[in-house]
């Protein structure tokens, strides 16, 4: 009786996906399927300059182009059946989302593709890009500086006379298991949602904010 009570409740209770939550569904990997290695870092890191030189480089780079605009990716995996995210770790202190500043008229997309490349690949120039297999999905967020070291808001203030940089966040989508090689100068590390959560003192206001960012998406955490 159990497997006729089976089969007539799948005949009469069908399993429907609703079309939003389809599109809103992220998989997520365990993250023993990724492979982590490390290079060497090309150029001056910006993560150990002072930030008097940071503040005349950010007014050069604005008087020159105008708003700032930087992108970042939020890539997810899973470790003890709780989703992760992946963060960048300068000077054991501060912590990132792998991304960075616009190029003026880059394209979005193509940018991060070329962000990601740089901070997790072994491919550092952006004429390979195209190679990399980046699945970039939806903005999810935005935050906004009214000065350069100012804190970012997730939204313009009235008092904000002219936005100095915009940050916008993506989605990145993973796949089944891939190879991160990080700069010697930086760490990579998987941090829980229910660590970073609120979490602003630590994380930063972006990142302690990307678990209520992610709160419309469905997680399918895959585990081994």
């Amino acid at each position: 009786m159990g497997l006729e009570m089976v089969e007539v409740m799948s005949e009469t209770v069908p399993t429907v996906v609703p079309a939003a939550a389809r599109e809103n569904g992220v998989d997520i990997y365990p993250l023993s399927r990724y492979y982590f290695g490390a290079r060497d870092a090309a150029g001056v890191p910006r993560g150990l300059e002072t930030a008097a030189d940071r503040a005349l480089r950010l007014k050069a780079n604005f008087a020159a182009h105008g708003l700032r605009t930087s992108v970042h990716g939020v890539l997810l995996v899973e470790l003890f059946d709780h989703p992760h995210v992946l963060l960048l770790q300068v000077r054991n202190s501060s912590f990132l989302l792998p991304g960075g500043r616009l190029r003026p008229g880059e394209e979005e997309v193509r940018g991060l593709k070329r962000k990601l490349s740089s901070k997790l690949s072994v491919v550092d120039d952006a004429e390979t890009v195209e190679e990399e297999d980046w699945q970039i999905g939806q903005c999810i967020g935005m935050w906004w500086r009214s000065e350069f070291e100012a804190i970012p808001f997730p939204y313009m203030p009235p008092r904000f006379r002219a936005a100095k940089e915009c940050m916008k966040l993506f989605l990145i989508r993973l796949p089944m298991s891939r190879q991160f090689i990080v700069p010697r100068n930086m760490k990579l590390l998987a941090v829980p949602l229910s660590q970073i959560h609120g979490n602003a003192q630590v994380y930063g206001p972006i990142v302690a904010g990307i678990p209520s960012l992610l709160s419309k998406f469905s997680f399918n955490v895959i585990s081994d």
